[in-house]
């Protein structure tokens, strides 16, 4: 079946730097769109960013929340999808999960992103 881990999380303080990984399972990965997703405490999972396949030419897509700060990206031939978080701020605070765009019913357990003023 489809699983997703999620790695990479950790504490940090704001304006420092977290590489999130997630290794997908149990798919066709290249053909697949996927996308990052965060929540914070007592707030809904949103999406920050996401990346097209190879065929639509990698698109990217963020959210306002964190463009300009945050890079998705892939490696098909390592069934993994990145985040590259620079700049971070303590609203980046959140528990991060990856999934496909859209969203399918396969949540991993996320990595927690602690980002202390």
């Amino acid at each position: 079946q489809v699983q997703f881990v999620e790695s990479g999380g950790g504490l940090v303080q704001a304006g420092g730097s977290l590489r999130l990984s997630c290794a997908a399972s149990g798919t066709s990965f290249s053909i697949n769109a996927f996308a990052w997703y965060r929540q914070a405490p007592g707030k809904q999972r949103i999406l920050i960013a996401a990346i097209s396949n190879e065929a639509f030419g990698l698109n990217t897509n963020y959210a306002d929340d964190v463009k300009g700060r945050f890079t998705i990206s892939r490696d098909d031939a390592k069934n993994t999808v990145y985040l590259q978080m620079n700049s971070l701020k303590p609203e980046d605070t959140a528990v991060y999960y990856c999934n496909f765009l859209p969203w399918g019913d396969y949540w991993g357990q996320g990595t927690q992103v602690t980002v202390s003023s």
